[in-house]
């Protein structure tokens, strides 16, 4: 503190007015050029900048005669909402897209697998009534006692016949802390379960050992699916599996460095991936040189639900012949999306880059075939089969 004074009172005042000169000056060409700035600064600092601007006098004139005009309330949030909506999908791409400050908490949600106010239970069709699938660990519905299987004739005393499956589920969630009534048919009896919503956990790795073989499976790629899937593949090698299934069926992917760090538990410095902007190759991601699960023989099981990270996952374990592909073809998404603030809680996700495999191939509407096509009826789930995860082990154990 006493050095700072001592360095104020070696200032002359001229210095001291001539400083303050530059500064205003230093300011007034930040303000008024303050993209011109930003272009030139931002490929050193590693973020891209557009410096020209849109002439939008006529979007101001239509909110003009709009404000002046209409007999009614005008909420600006959602018209400034609404224009950045219209801006952005006029670009013409299906994965760019603007998210308003609610959808943009929602997709985080999604993303992370936070479901707040839920009972932690996977609700399918089967036998055109809506059915748990599968019960997540740890949460409201294993605690009341659901089961796999159980099918829900009715939520909150309301029968659901003819419900499908997001309208069971979206019923059944509700605030955090309020109860649920849900009327169950297990076999031949009719039982009452009164659940109370959580925040539930679900986590996006699972693993089980069953006779010798590992089915490892990964419903999204999020920021602790790296860990996650590690931890599991390290109990696998210690436990001497013969075989690995990797299923991610209906992942509809994540984050691009999750699927290259789970590449990795087959593959030892190859590469996983390459993006490419404007027809040149960007970037290429290569797998680390930990492959706790190389050389164990492993069936990837794919279907017409599993895109992006699931599909650079499975078009790279392909490629390198670490893993046979079971099930039906992917969704083919070979595009990259970058996530972008934009103030207010609106986030812009827009396409950056296109993807291909280590052979070179983008999978764009095309996806990717598997080497052993067998398809997952509705009947086949009624029934509660699955060939696809039969047909993998089957493999495994030849």
């Amino acid at each position: 503190m006493a050095a700072l004074k001592e360095k104020r009172s070696g200032i002359s005042k001229s210095s001291y007015f001539f400083t303050i000169a530059v500064v205003v000056v230093i300011g007034f060409v930040a303000g008024t050029r303050s993209n011109e700035l930003l272009g030139a600064i931002g490929p050193v600092l590693g973020f891209k900048v557009e410096t020209s601007t849109l002439d939008l006098s006529s979007v101001q004139k239509t909110y003009q005669q709009l404000k002046a005009n209409y007999d009614g309330p005008i909420d600006t949030q959602k018209m400034i909402d609404g224009a950045s909506r219209g801006l952005v999908a006029a670009a013409g791409d299906q994965y760019t897209v603007f998210m308003d400050a609610k959808e943009a908490k929602a997709f985080d949600n999604d993303l992370s697998g936070k479901i707040g106010g839920g009972v932690g239970a996977e609700i399918g069709i089967r036998g055109g009534k809506p059915t748990i699938i599968r019960v997540l660990t740890g949460n409201p519905a294993e605690k009341a006692g659901l089961k796999a299987g159980d099918t829900i004739v009715a939520v909150n005393d309301q029968s659901t016949i003819d419900w499908q499956a997001d309208k069971t589920a979206d019923i059944i969630r509700g605030e955090v802390g309020t109860t649920v009534k849900l009327s169950i048919v297990r076999g031949s009896d009719t039982k009452e379960f009164t659940v109370t919503r959580a925040t539930v956990n679900n986590p996006s790795v699972e693993g089980r050992v069953e006779n010798g073989i590992g089915t490892l499976t990964i419903s999204r790629f999020d920021d602790e699916t790296s860990n996650l899937a590690k931890k599991i593949a390290q109990g696998f090698k210690q436990q001497n599996v013969k075989g690995v299934i990797l299923d991610m069926r209906g992942n509809g992917g994540g984050y691009l460095t999750a699927a290259q760090d789970v590449a990795g538990l087959w593959l030892n410095d190859q590469v996983v991936v390459s993006e490419r902007t404007g027809g040149k190759v960007v970037d290429e991601l290569r797998s680390g040189s930990d492959a706790v699960l190389t050389g164990i023989p492993t069936v990837v099981l794919v279907n017409g639900g599993s895109a992006s990270a699931s599909e650079i996952v499975a078009g790279a374990l392909q490629d390198h012949k670490a893993a046979t592909l079971v099930g039906e073809k992917t969704f083919g998404k070979g595009t990259v999306q970058k996530v972008l603030d934009l103030g207010a809680g609106t986030q812009l996700k827009v396409t950056v880059a296109r993807w291909y495999t280590p052979n070179g191939k983008n999978i764009t509407k095309e996806g990717i075939s598997p080497d052993q096509k067998i398809e997952l009826t509705a009947a086949d789930g009624d029934a509660g089969r699955d060939p696809q995860y039969e047909a993998a082990k089957l493999r495994l154990n030849q």
